[in-house]
């Protein structure tokens, strides 16, 4: 039974990684060689597009439907992992899991910006633009600077690549800190005997 509870974890890993190619590669439209894409579009598409029909998942441009997509997986493949090592489930444990699921999409999210954010300051330091994948970027990036420069620096007027060098640095220090928080959490929710 754990031997299948194991494969069934891995081949969900695998569908995740998948779906995150698929993903990428879509911000890269027209360089598509041999119908890769289109191979991938018709494995992960009929997931992907139950997400799309919701619209509260978009913003904007910004279509969040993936990350869902992406955390609904994860948090089975959680408690698939959950089952083949504890054997059992718990109160405990479905709180820890919905606490770690939660911080599964929140970190995804955190990263997601995180690398908006370095791409942003590559494209600055190296005066790229022009290209819609610059305008792309630079849309996605702008609010999160605003908000974080707003909050840091008290509206006051700082350097460019100052402002993106310090969200870069607040995203990140958030990012380790809440993964601190989040295990020390979830160890403590998995020892209630409950």
């Amino acid at each position: 039974m754990f031997q299948i509870i194991r494969a069934l974890s891995f081949l969900v890993s695998v569908y995740m990684l998948v779906i995150f190619v698929r993903i990428i590669l879509t911000w890269f439209q027209g360089m598509d060689q041999g119908g890769f894409q289109e191979v991938l579009a018709k494995v992960t598409d009929p997931y992907l597009n139950w997400f799309r029909r919701f619209p509260a998942l978009r913003i904007g441009y910004m279509d969040l439907s993936p990350i869902v997509a992406l955390g609904v997986l994860s948090l089975f493949n959680r408690v698939l992992n959950t089952l083949a090592a504890y054997g059992t489930i718990s109160i405990g444990i479905i709180l820890a899991l919905l606490l770690q699921a939660v911080w599964g999409a929140i970190s995804f999210f955190l990263g997601f910006l995180i690398v908006i954010l370095i791409l942003r300051l590559i494209a600055h330091l190296a005066k790229l633009g022009g290209n819609p994948f610059w305008h792309i970027i630079e849309s996605i990036s702008q609010p999160v600077l605003h908000r974080i420069n707003r909050f840091i620096f008290n509206n006051r007027i700082v350097n460019f690549t100052t402002e993106i060098i310090v969200s870069l640095a607040v995203l990140a220090a958030a990012y380790l800190v809440l993964n601190i928080v989040v295990f020390i959490v979830s160890g403590l929710l998995v020892r209630l005997p409950i």
